[in-house]
């Protein structure tokens, strides 16, 4: 194992702008997993850099799965604890030829080289004199999530080089959390853990035990097709039915017009032709009440077209994609405690607030490994506005070390 101290440690920033431009953009709709071959890419490089570092067991596996063992350098028994962060970026928008840009942030409105503009809103006003990290407008960052794993291997590096006590940490980096399947092949036996923590949050000393429960419906409408000179009385277009289902469900419950705890049916896939339409639709809500209600509104707007249409066939199908992670997080009081202590240690002001989405730590919680997220620092995800504060990348690695030391305590 590593210990010199005279070792030049790589900075954060270091590690983040190598990763970032290394396209890892995951696949919706796709069967295998990883859903991309890119992901390998930067996974095989990760495995080089913690075997460089002196972890044991350090390997990719055939689903795109990095793991990784930092053993105890404590005598007694202490918890083994994981960090997670995941490979893929969101397929909403490209992330192939990222270009990174530096900026000590002065104040005011970012204007992107190809004209976009990110907005000096309250998260980016409380950056004034950071360095900022931004993308040129044509791409992502890709902060969700290699800002995790740069803060995950500066934290690894750190504790193996300034000798600091913690306990065995597993390590993860997993593949298409962006399309929900980052968890699939996730075996939480044998990663052999008490409990864990992903890295893939926001602002600083923003701390995650609480996310949606989340469905999806998809909706599947048979019409008639029949040339439209001759079709009256005759077709049933299955493009106006499906136009109309999305119509009826209701715009106070959109994702452009909720906030904070507020629950949302998101139509997000439309696929139509006079014959055939598919419509698939997140359901977001923070818990079963909640949720039953939205499909209930979904079945509404299905039976009214149903009725509308009598020669159409509409079928709707509801599936769940993950759990609200507070239902395990509650009966692990120490697992947040502890890690409400290491952001607090780092120099910021922790709360804790609920994700208006998901993370792999919904999925591990429900599987037996209870898995809150730590904040790493970016903003405007998924978005050619995304930008990174270094200055916040920096503190969450403080918090990552601060943790494994509290654990040995």
């Amino acid at each position: 194992m590593p210990t010199s101290l005279d070792r030049q440690i790589p900075s954060s920033l270091d590690r983040f702008l190598k990763y970032v431009r290394i396209e890892t953009t995951s696949r919706p709709e796709c069967d295998r997993v990883p859903s991309t071959d890119c992901q390998f890419d930067l996974a095989r490089l990760l495995v080089e850099e913690l075997d460089s570092l002196g972890l044991q067991e350090a390997k990719v596996d055939e689903h795109c799965l990095v793991t990784a063992t930092l053993p105890s350098n404590v005598a007694r028994n202490v918890p083994v604890i994981g960090w997670i962060a995941h490979l893929d970026t969101s397929p909403d928008v490209s992330g192939k030829n990222v270009r990174p840009r530096l900026l000590d942030y002065r104040g005011g409105t970012i204007v992107l080289p190809n004209g976009l503009v990110i907005p000096e809103d309250a998260a980016l006003k409380s950056c004034i004199g950071h360095r900022l990290v931004t993308t040129d407008g044509t791409t992502l960052l890709g902060a969700d999530d290699k800002a995790g794993i740069a803060a995950i291997m500066t934290a690894l590096e750190r504790l193996c080089t300034e000798g600091k006590p913690h306990g065995t940490i597993r390590i993860a980096f997993t593949p298409d959390e962006e399309v929900g399947n980052g968890t699939v092949h996730f075996d939480v036996a044998r990663f052999g853990a008490y409990c864990a923590y992903t890295v893939d949050g926001s602002l600083p000393g923003e701390l995650n035990f609480e996310t949606f429960t989340a469905g999806v419906a998809t909706i599947d409408v048979t019409g008639h097709e029949i040339h439209p000179g001759t079709a009256k009385g005759v077709m049933v277009n299955a493009a106006r039915i499906a136009s109309e289902i999305i119509a009826r469900l209701p715009q106070d419950r959109a994702p452009e017009t909720t906030e904070d705890r507020e629950a949302f049916i998101h139509p997000y896939f439309l696929e139509a032709s006079v014959g055939k339409a598919t419509i698939r639709a997140l359901l977001r809500g923070f818990d079963d009440d909640v949720l039953n209600g939205l499909q209930a509104l979904v079945h509404e707007a299905v039976e009214h077209a149903r009725k509308r249409f009598p020669g159409a066939e509409i079928h709707v199908v509801f599936k769940e994609q993950y759990r609200n992670m507070r239902e395990v997080l509650e009966k692990h009081p120490v697992v947040t405690a502890k890690l409400e202590e290491a952001a607090g240690r780092s120099g910021v002001t922790p709360y804790w607030k609920p994700i208006r989405g998901g993370t792999d730590g919904s999925r591990l919680s429900e599987m037996g490994l209870p898995t809150p997220n730590v904040f790493s620092g970016g903003h405007h995800f998924h978005s050619p506005l995304e930008w990174l504060s270094v200055d916040h990348l920096e503190k969450t690695v403080d918090t990552l070390v601060n943790l494994a030391v509290l654990w040995t305590e």
